[in-house]
């Protein structure tokens, strides 16, 4: 049983006094400019601390600790480009880095480029949205939000001295320099705070001009440029098709030239070397697949690497001497690189995959500007695998260590062992699980256990390691990840198969997993929690609504649980552009499915267990209101196996604190609740 804090009885909801009889649904939460609002999350907000004060001596030592296993003084790797090599250095006590740089070959006349957290003193919330350095290394561009809402100031300044200028307000966060040095570009948003035209400056004189604008709703504006430097890349997507503009680097005035018009679900990105264009595609190709077209010519695609059944190709980076390939495995659900190495007449000198560590495990290309490299930068990490950085030379097939994070403590990244089981679903689908806990407990016995799950836009949740999570491990808990269906983790089928009339199947194999490890001995049933942030909050208010009786207690972060009523209202951000994603509620059947399992919709009086949402008052992503309505709607049900705690941070927006330390500190609130939620807060003395 678990212990109720102290003045538990005493601690009540202000639900009661907020009610409103001509609103059951709490849809006047909505009204931001409404003082009554914020008086009601200023109320749960102080029910919460009153319910966690007795916690506090753990989450006391819960963020104490996690400070103690990682090095707080923090020197990145440096990269060096054309003239200059750059590096971060974050002090001990900084919230943000500042950034350095020295002239190549001079490592003792270093000058600053940038120091965050001087921009963000005096702000409750700092965010850096893009860095852009200009192609000479002059003028260095970069795009800042001081709310949290993701509206972004445009700020410039003369390397290394210059004063920094704000140039421009409420824009996007993309930043490009074009080849010239003369010539910024950017993206504006649309009443909806959609990215909807692209716009070039000239910083010396201010002068803006509008390049191009997206009139369909459901489509964006990104923008990139060739890893050649060749050309600018304007992309204009949506969730399921996009379209490529070309403007010349070096004359960025030119219009931009369409590759190839949109196709209803056809997705396509290209990367250049020279005379050469590489498209990544999916038209009749569901897995994508790979094909060149000339220079001269971007519209003429011939095949290069055929459409396989037994992976997808997810990206590409392209080389002086070749590609860098990167391809997902659906058996193994694991990511892979691959490299291609041609000849002048495009015939293949090479073509091998890269080894890994271990599996699973992440592999990403780092940062390797150069264009002609032939030693890359790999950042690598798993469950177990703190994140290291490696050079991998392609030639000798050396393999460097550059940089390691350090832990300290007494649990050691040698002292865990992960394990990948596989989970049966309704319909037969395996569902991919890992679990991850210390080596002496994993498979002796049934441990409790979180469980953590997302499922949505192809995201894929390969392995990461977490200083934070070292606190609940060393404590005896089992982390675990259930790869469902609607995530990217074994390929584009995976994530067509969770996603608009087959979304259902998220929810189950959520479930599926968690039963998963109960059946191999892995987790106690009694004592699993479950978490969930965004569309993965999502995830897990459906899968309460199917069992509520699943699991002992539940975290939705920033939750994504009004979904109809969200889909329904065109006028909030991204509403349109998620059309392709969870449906249009104008079609009935749509309205049909998204109504059968948003979790506001489908709350009922049944056991719910603990649960504890979290909020933050500028998100635009996934407004305040969503998790205050179902604090507020599970509250007036009272059929909770426990509390029903609300906290809104009202600094902050989607990704919840800016700076580390609020950060760690939100975190270790969050772990004090599952750790009481799993009965392992009683034996945590100091």
């Amino acid at each position: 049983m678990k212990a109720q804090p102290p003045n538990s009885s005493s601690n009540r909801s202000p639900v009661a006094r907020f009610k409103r009889a001509d609103d059951p649904h709490w849809h006047w939460l909505e009204n931001r400019d409404e003082r009554t609002v914020i008086d009601f999350l200023e109320a749960a907000n102080a029910q919460c601390d009153q319910w966690m004060e007795p916690l506090e001596p753990l989450i006391e030592r819960l963020y104490h600790g996690h400070l103690a296993r990682r090095e707080l003084a923090v020197t990145g790797l440096k990269t060096p480009l054309d003239h200059y090599t750059y590096w971060s250095e974050t002090a001990a006590d900084a919230d943000h880095p500042r950034w350095w740089r020295h002239p190549n070959g001079d490592d003792e006349a270093i000058e600053p480029v940038i120091d965050l957290e001087a921009r963000a003193a005096g702000h409750a919330y700092f965010e850096l949205g893009d860095l852009a350095l200009s192609p000479d290394e002059q003028w260095l561009a970069w795009t800042e939000d001081t709310q949290g809402n993701e509206y972004f100031a445009l700020c410039l300044c003369r390397l290394p001295h210059g004063h920094p200028r704000t140039l421009l307000a409420d824009i996007g966060p993309e930043l490009t320099w074009a080849e010239d040095n003369l010539t910024l570009l950017y993206t504006r948003y649309d009443a909806i705070q959609r990215p909807a035209s692209l716009w070039r400056m000239a910083p010396g004189t201010g002068e803006t001009e509008k390049v191009f604008e997206e009139d369909d709703p459901e489509f964006w504006i990104g923008l990139g440029k060739t890893r050649s430097r060749r050309w600018l890349v304007l992309e204009s997507a949506s969730k399921d098709t996009s379209e490529c503009h070309l403007i010349p680097a070096h004359a960025p005035s030119t219009p931009p030239r369409c590759v190839k018009p949109r196709e209803s679900g056809v997705e396509y990105g290209l990367e250049h070397r020279p005379g050469h264009f590489y498209i990544l595609h999916n038209r009749e190709a569901p897995h994508f697949r790979l094909d060149v077209a000339p220079e001269t010519r971007p519209d003429r695609w011939q095949p290069l690497l055929d459409h396989r059944q037994t992976h997808t190709l997810e990206g590409v980076d392209a080389f002086v001497w070749g590609l860098v390939l990167a391809e997902r495995d659906h058996d193994q659900a694991q990511m892979h690189l691959r490299v291609i190495e041609f000849d002048p007449e495009h015939g293949v000198l090479g073509d091998r995959r890269l080894s890994l560590p271990e599996s699973p495990c992440s592999v990403i290309p780092g940062d390797t500007p150069d264009f002609g490299a032939r030693k890359l930068r790999l950042r690598e990490e798993s469950f177990t695998l703190p994140p290291r950085w490696i050079e991998q030379d392609l030639d000798s097939g050396e393999r460097r260590l550059l940089k390691a994070m350090p832990i300290h403590g007494d649990l050691l990244p040698e002292q865990l062992s992960c394990r990948r089981l596989w989970a049966m679903a309704e319909d037969g689908e395996r569902i991919p699980v890992s679990v991850v806990a210390r080596k002496e407990l994993l498979g002796t016995q049934a441990l409790p256990t979180l469980l953590y799950g997302y499922g949505a836009y192809g995201e894929v949740l390969d392995p990461w390691f977490s200083v934070a999570r070292l606190e609940l491990l060393s404590r005896g808990m089992a982390f675990a990840v259930a790869h469902v269906r609607g995530g990217g983790d074994r390929g584009e089928p995976w994530y067509l198969a969770g996603k608009l009339e087959h979304k259902e199947n998220s929810f189950r194999d959520f479930l599926a997993a968690r039963n998963a490890l109960v059946e191999a001995g892995f987790a106690d049933g009694r004592r699993i929690a479950a978490y969930g942030a965004s569309a993965g909050g999502l995830l897990v208010g459906a899968s309460l609504n199917l069992d509520p009786e699943a699991f002992c207690a539940a975290v939705l972060d920033v939750p994504f649980v009004d979904v109809l009523r969200t889909m329904e209202n065109p006028d909030l951000p991204l509403t349109t552009a998620e059309y392709t994603e969870w449906g249009n509620p104008d079609e009935p059947d749509a309205r049909r499915r998204i109504r059968d399992y948003s979790p506001l919709d489908n709350l009922s009086a049944r056991p719910y267990p603990p649960v504890f949402l979290q909020g933050s008052w500028h998100d635009s992503r996934v407004p305040y209101w969503e998790p205050a309505k179902l604090y507020a709607r599970l509250t007036e049900l009272e059929t909770a196996r426990g509390p029903v705690l609300l906290h809104t941070d009202m600094s902050s927006g989607h990704g919840g604190a800016s700076g580390r330390f609020k950060a760690w500190r939100d975190n270790a609130r969050q772990d004090a609740f599952l750790l009481w939620a799993l009965g392992l807060a009683e034996d945590d003395g100091g």
